[in-house]
């Protein structure tokens, strides 16, 4: 990858979640997790240890435990994936500096409310960075070696995996309520990652099966701008019938429908959720 192919305008859009999505994720640490005396996972669980203990910023430990992970990401997975990562890093680090004084803005007693709350904020944040193909480092580097050769499993559901040890040294200095609020946050920090990555690329499938199958192929390609497949079908009574086959998104979809049912109104048209899809016209992988 070279920089002129590497600067551009899809690109500066990633970039732009990245950063936001590390701003996301230090509010959530700072302002609630630290706030109610909880841990979070990976790298920044131990940062929040040594915090507790030395009062050293988790941002400074952060940025250099992240060292040899981020050189172990570009050996082992792409460029791209380790430059966004390391800027994930650096502005990780630099927004859980600037915004350590936000837990002491918010005055709440309700543990399950902070635990809950900044879970949440730290989720989006992740989903933000892994949706535009970066990461934190710490675990989520981890986690993606792991999905890059098992892809079945959800990056949130490695990291809660991977995060449990974190939750008996919470238990060990803090006591079982912390552990236990520790396992809600991360259990909310796994569901909206996952949610996070998945919601902003949702895709369908659909199959069309129409008379009019010429003219449903020429509003595709025209006003959808997608191309399609046309399968030989056949009906129980020995009918051949075409079908469509066609991928869109899922923000395109009532749209589409409207105008397959004007074109053709007796056209029967199944939706599946696809829950990835690479290749021409969409986005690749998290990598």
């Amino acid at each position: 990858m070279n920089t002129k192919s590497f600067i551009n305008i899809k690109n500066s859009k990633h970039i732009i979640f990245i950063i936001l999505g590390c701003l996301l994720s230090a509010i959530g640490i700072n302002m609630f997790i630290i706030n109610a005396k909880l841990f979070s996972g990976g790298v920044s669980g131990i940062a929040i240890f040594i915090q507790y203990l030395a009062k050293i910023p988790t941002g400074y430990t952060i940025a250099i435990a992240n060292i040899p992970l981020l050189a172990l990401s570009y050996k082992k997975l792409n460029i791209r994936f380790t430059v966004f990562s390391i800027l994930g890093t650096l502005c990780y680090s630099f927004f859980l500096i600037i915004t350590k004084d936000l837990k002491n803005i918010l005055h709440l007693n309700d543990m399950l409310l902070l635990c809950i709350y900044g879970g949440m904020l730290n989720g989006a944040g992740i989903g933000l960075t892994y949706a535009n193909h970066g990461s934190m480092g710490g675990f989520n580097i981890i986690a993606m070696l792991v999905k890059k050769k098992f892809d079945n499993f959800d990056v949130g559901q490695i990291n809660f995996a991977a995060n449990l040890i974190i939750v008996f040294i919470a238990a060990l200095l803090n006591g079982i309520p912390t552990a236990l609020y520790t396992i809600i946050s991360m259990l909310v920090t796994a569901f909206v990652t996952d949610k996070i990555i998945h919601g902003l690329s949702r895709k369908k499938l659909l199959f069309i099966i129409t008379d009019k199958e010429r003219e449903v192929c020429e509003y595709i390609t025209t006003y959808m701008h997608r191309g399609a497949t046309i399968l030989n079908g056949q009906t129980l009574s020995g009918k051949e019938r075409k079908v469509l086959y066609c991928v869109v998104h899922l923000s395109r979809l009532p749209e589409f429908k409207l105008s397959v049912q004007n074109i053709d109104k007796d056209a029967l048209i199944s939706v599946i959720d696809a829950s990835e899809v690479d290749g021409k016209g969409f986005n690749s992988s998290i990598l």
